[in-house]
């Protein structure tokens, strides 16, 4: 089969479509010939060494797709060969065939293609579980949504929106706060501003009732832009490691700093299903809608890296086998 491999650490450059061996048959597991697979910040960091990557090269990124059941392990009952699946967190994605052990497969209704599923398992079960999880999102609130042009911040707009909030959305640029905008954002205000009185403005004095914060080195501003007995869920640094926040800050302010994380919530075949399901009933009903994503070839993996790394786009990037 081919995949797209890299054996040392880099820049987009590394990165080359080889012939690869396919991945063992399992009892426990099925082989999936993928029809789109997802690329994600996270691919970027482990290419770059940023984060742990387990085994000897050449290595196989990518984590997220959809595609068709080839093989099924004797141990596995509830699939069968040419079903239509996707996941969220199996390693080795960026290739023709992958491995997904059954208790990660989710299964996709006819209403969901296999670039839908693939642009938004990862993505759209963030923004489920920050809005249901972390923090349920009330009726009535303002809520502040960092990056609001980008994936996951695109469908908390809609989530937020669904569940009766306000939304202020940030962004690097007017184009993307244009994005925000018509993806519901009552307010969207650029990083280069002075956002923190902005929103103050716009929330009569008071702050949000909630931030969601995927930067990092705003926490802080985040605080700031927070009312007093607010929120700040904290689930990304994708701009920089985050300043160390004082407990007597919190004490002092009322506020709550909560953690997220996806695989935490994660925890099972069911749960994995359940929230899946709820994720398509929403596309399917047209309550969020979802962009038409950016299509490369697994053979021009390395371009796609470079648009992703570019930050100039807004929808998903998707690689085609």
């Amino acid at each position: 089969m081919k995949a797209l491999v890299f054996d040392n650490f880099g820049g987009p450059e590394v990165l080359s479509i080889r012939e690869s061996e396919e991945p063992e048959h399992s009892k426990s597991a099925v082989i999936v010939r993928m029809k789109a697979i997802g690329l994600n910040f996270a691919d970027v960091y482990r290419r770059k060494g940023n984060y742990h990557l387990v085994g000897d090269p050449p290595f196989i990124l990518g984590y997220e797709g959809a595609g068709v059941i080839e093989y099924v392990g004797e141990d596995v009952h509830h699939v069968k060969a040419g079903d239509r699946v996707g996941f969220a967190d199996v390693p080795h994605a960026n290739a023709e065939l992958v491995s997904v052990p059954a208790d990660k497969l989710l299964p996709l209704p006819e209403g969901i293609s296999f670039e839908t599923a693939a642009s938004i398992l990862l993505q759209g079960l963030t923004a489920q579980y920050l809005t249901h999880d972390s923090y349920p999102v009330k009726d009535g609130e303002t809520i502040l949504v960092h990056a609001a042009a980008g994936g996951v911040g695109q469908l908390l707009t809609q989530i937020i929106r669904m569940k009766g909030g306000q939304v202020i959305g940030l962004t690097s640029t007017k184009d993307k706060a244009d994005v925000a905008k018509q993806k519901g954002a009552d307010h969207v205000f650029l990083y280069g501003s002075d956002w923190m009185n902005s929103i103050k403005e716009v929330t009569g004095g008071k702050g949000v009732d909630v931030v969601y914060e995927s930067v990092g080195k705003t926490l802080l501003n985040s605080f700031e832009a927070t009312k007093t007995g607010g929120t700040v869920v904290f689930f990304g640094m994708a701009g920089g490691d985050p300043e160390k926040i004082d407990p007597r800050m919190l004490m002092d302010t009322s506020k709550a700093l909560i953690g997220g994380d996806l695989w935490n919530v994660l925890t099972s075949h069911e749960e994995r299903k359940r929230r899946t399901a709820e994720l398509f009933e929403w596309i399917m009903a047209g309550k969020i809608f979802i962009e038409e994503p950016t299509l490369f070839s697994l053979e021009n993996g390395a371009d796609a890296h470079r648009l992703l790394e570019s930050r100039k786009s807004t929808g998903k990037i998707l690689l085609i086998p």
